[in-house]
């Protein structure tokens, strides 16, 4: 009997250490995991939310356990935060801890730790603080760069103007303006609307992020070491960017080969610079890979979130033509039909301030923003998160939040105007996110979207092609962006 007795011992005690270690990774120094719906072993808490509408899934699940919770998708742990108070809390109160990178497999892969979006630590903190620095230069800090958008704003009209007024799908031409500001500000560089190249390209990042929000890579995430290797659209993924990559490494070995140390053209020769003053230290982060994946992170953030953000932008405007009118009075008022629209009129234009804010709240690009990851073991409230857990900040919760914006499911410019008719700032407004992580181009995609818009509604009435309520601002599918179906309308020119 006492023989029989030792092996359940023994497996009595081995299981009595595993709780002990288990409620300890839990309950250190007193404090205790945020609580959340129990995994299943291997998926997680996959059957507990959409794949293909995470954002609302998890906007729900906060319903039941709080601002603050954990979930497992598939093996990896996850905690959300929910809420204006709970990610303002984290991503600004806690700046360090939170300022990590979360994992997005399939850009992981494909870009290996380069660049600024996807990168960690030392090399984050260097192409970032350079860039910035660079950009300031180049673009938000310089009167030179309005100027430079305003011309391009001119080129956007010509390319509207020439549908003739008929039904057009808009999405190329918009993605071709912010697109043109990206490739002068990296090499100096302009391309006609028509040039196939150039045309190619912005297929390539609006086919990128279309499967970057899809179902197949919320998948990939899940289980890249088994996806990967399976044929999929990931494969596609991979071969566009690294066609972009050569689009952007030709471009490199023309600056090297013409080199202007003494006056630099562009953020290009700014970068080949301090490789050069660099080249002897064996742990630079200035070289070839970082450039080519900088300038990848720069095309597909000034790129494709501005354009779809004009792109939807027009379609909110088709189903309000009341608020559309109101735009089109006020740019009459302050700016006229005999100039263009510059970033000095907005002070003086509150409803169409507003507007512009309106739709950047209402059509909620990124709801979850990019996921971050806690640096090192964080206390957070009464919570406890292990070092290396992703964090997911619904941007969302906060644009949507009911205390803020009444019927926040309604688009309504009011929501940034007060009593008054004057424009109303509103700490909730981060479509661009906050904290470390902030998207480090906001200055720059807020004077495009501003002017971009408003030249377009200086010189055009839209016109929709089908009837109002036929019309949908709903996306067909939520991941990394929110992904809509296409739509057509004319550009009718307004009279001189």
């Amino acid at each position: 009997m006492a023989l029989l007795s030792l092996p359940i011992l023994l497996v009595a005690y081995v299981a009595f250490l595993l709780f002990i270690f288990a409620w300890r990774r839990g309950n250190t120094r007193g404090l205790l995991l945020p609580p959340g719906p129990p995994p299943l072993p291997i998926i997680g808490n996959i059957l507990q939310v959409k794949l293909w509408d995470l954002p609302t899934s998890l906007s729900r699940l906060a319903e039941q356990y709080g601002p603050v919770y954990s979930l497992h998708l598939g093996p990896h742990p996850i905690i959300v935060l929910h809420g204006h108070q709970a990610v303002k809390d984290a991503l600004c109160g806690q700046a360090v801890s939170f300022g990590g990178r979360g994992r997005l497999p399939i850009m992981d892969n494909a870009l290996r730790g380069y660049g600024i979006s996807f990168s960690h630590g030392r090399r984050w903190e260097q192409m970032r603080r350079f860039t910035l620095m660079t950009l300031r230069n180049f673009a938000m800090g310089k009167r030179g760069m309005e100027e430079r958008i305003q011309k391009e704003a001119q080129h956007l009209v010509r390319a509207l103007a020439q549908t003739e007024a008929q039904p057009t799908d808009p999405a190329f031409i918009l993605a071709c303006a912010p697109c043109n500001i990206i490739c002068s500000i990296l090499f100096n560089e302009h391309f006609d609307y028509h040039d196939q190249e150039f045309l190619k390209l912005i297929r390539l990042l609006n086919e990128n992020f279309s499967i970057l929000s899809s179902f197949w890579a919320q998948l990939y995430s899940l289980w890249p070491s088994f996806i990967h290797y399976l044929p999929g659209r990931h494969q596609k993924v991979f071969k566009n960017i690294q066609n972009i990559m050569d689009f952007i490494l030709e471009r490199v070995a023309q600056h090297q080969r013409t080199p202007k140390p003494v006056q630099p053209r562009d953020y290009t020769d700014c970068f080949l610079e301090r490789m050069e003053e660099e080249k002897h230290d064996p742990y630079s982060e200035f070289n070839s890979e970082n450039l080519a994946a900088v300038s990848l992170n720069l095309f597909s953030a000034g790129t494709e979130t501005v354009s779809r953000t004009l792109w939807l932008a027009l379609l909110t405007l088709l189903k309000h033509p009341e608020v559309e009118s109101r735009v089109h009075e006020e740019i009459d008022r302050v700016v006229g039909r005999d100039r263009v629209p510059c970033m000095k009129d907005r002070a003086q234009m509150p409803y169409t301030d507003a507007v512009v804010h309106e739709i950047q709240r209402y059509i909620n690009l990124i709801p979850s923003s990019l996921p971050h990851v806690v640096i090192q073991d964080t206390k957070f409230r009464q919570f406890f998160i292990p070092k290396g857990t992703t964090v997911f900040p619904l941007l969302s919760s906060v644009l949507y939040d009911s205390k803020e914006f009444v019927n926040p499911q309604r688009f309504d410019p009011n929501h940034f105007l007060d009593k008054n008719g004057n424009f109303r700032k509103s700490d909730f407004f981060i479509p661009f996110s906050i904290g470390k992580r902030a998207c480090l181009g906001e200055g720059l995609a807020r004077m495009e979207i501003f002017l971009f818009l408003t030249t377009t509604l200086q010189n055009f009435t839209l016109k929709p092609v089908v009837d109002q309520r036929e019309l949908s601002t709903d996306s067909v599918y939520n991941g990394l962006l929110r992904i809509h179906p296409s739509f057509k309308l004319c550009f009718l020119p307004r009279p001189k």
